[in-house]
């Protein structure tokens, strides 16, 4: 299952010790990152295509046999065309922006955006909408917040690494 009950802070402190361990950076991604990754090359609602069909995700009416119940295993779905599973459902996904109520003037490098042109560290970008989400809140696009101290069993994280 995905890690879940974490907070961004708790988030934070998990890739700075893995770091410390491994002798390499890792960190959590930036929210173009994130969506480069989600999507997969794709222009599409998710990077299956533009609807969210049966058992392709774990959310509200996805057609899983874990919506609105709880996470389901890692690997229960296919990946995308970059190996990684579960951009769609599961778990909102911490990344490091800050929120700001639009992407409009977001950084063109990549990098996360924090408190510039009124961004709130208060609040976390999350991705990838959660196992009790509309399907309209998986698309690759979607974004939304939480608070970085919230942990919640429907929040978690996966990282990157910097080569």
């Amino acid at each position: 299952r995905p890690v879940s009950n974490v907070s961004f802070d708790d988030a934070q402190a998990y890739v700075q010790w893995l770091s410390l361990k491994t002798g390499k950076k890792y960190r959590l991604p930036t929210e173009a990152e994130w969506e480069y990754a989600a999507r997969a090359s794709t222009e599409t609602h998710y990077w299956w295509g533009d609807d969210i069909g049966s058992n392709n995700a774990n959310c509200y009416d996805c057609g899983s046999q874990w919506d609105s119940r709880q996470t389901a295993p890692v690997g229960s779905f296919k990946a995308n065309t970059y190996g990684l599973y579960d951009t769609a459902g599961n778990v909102y996904e911490w990344v490091l922006d800050c929120w700001h109520e639009s992407y409009h003037g977001a950084p063109g490098d990549g990098s996360a955006w924090l408190d510039a042109n009124g961004g709130d560290c208060t609040r976390r970008v999350i991705r990838g909408g959660s196992w009790g989400i509309d399907p309209l809140d998986l698309r690759s696009a979607d974004r939304n917040w939480d608070y970085s101290d919230g942990a919640y069993n429907y929040l978690g994280f996966r990282v990157a690494r910097d080569f």
